[in-house]
């Protein structure tokens, strides 16, 4: 269990993988509803410049997501995933790739005794380790409980 203070000294941390797959892409679709055919129509993906179908870069996205609440740095004292910032998709994920994530704190701020922000760099890479999406994530996260005797002192 990692609480805000152990973030500020945090280096890099990296996921495990997970190969997207065909039906990865076709049950996104359908939770969705993105069906545009460089995802869903391989005869259609043929005539484009990937010459195969892709991976939605909204369904890298939540992979990484769920690749990052795996690596458990957040387990017990996660409050809630506050925002994205600076989301691209650089590269495609074709169908049989494996992703995953590459994370390294880039902020911290406190707010107030209980909570602070964590604000983190996050790389998605395929097998090959090329950059196919960047954002920038800030979650919410407990102070460690007693940490900061000071801070609270001064409040009426």
């Amino acid at each position: 269990m990692m609480y805000f203070e152990d973030f500020e000294s945090t280096g890099v941390v990296e996921s495990g993988e997970r190969v997207v797959t065909e039906g990865d892409v076709m049950a996104f679709a359908a939770l969705t509803g993105d069906f545009v055919e460089l995802h869903t129509n391989e005869a259609f993906a043929k005539t484009t410049k990937y010459g195969q179908r892709i991976a939605h870069g909204a369904l890298v996205f939540s992979i990484s997501v769920g690749l990052a609440t795996q690596m458990k740095l957040f387990d017990g004292t996660l409050i809630a995933f506050v925002g994205v910032d600076k989301l691209r998709f650089v590269a495609p994920v074709f169908f049989g790739d494996a992703v995953h994530v590459v994370k390294r704190v880039v902020e911290c701020k406190p707010l107030g005794d209980a909570q602070g922000t964590v604000t983190f760099e996050s790389k998605v890479l395929n097998q090959r380790g090329e950059l196919v999406v960047a954002y920038l994530d800030r979650l919410l996260v407990k102070r460690r409980p007693g940490c900061c005797p000071a801070e609270t002192a001064d409040r009426p």
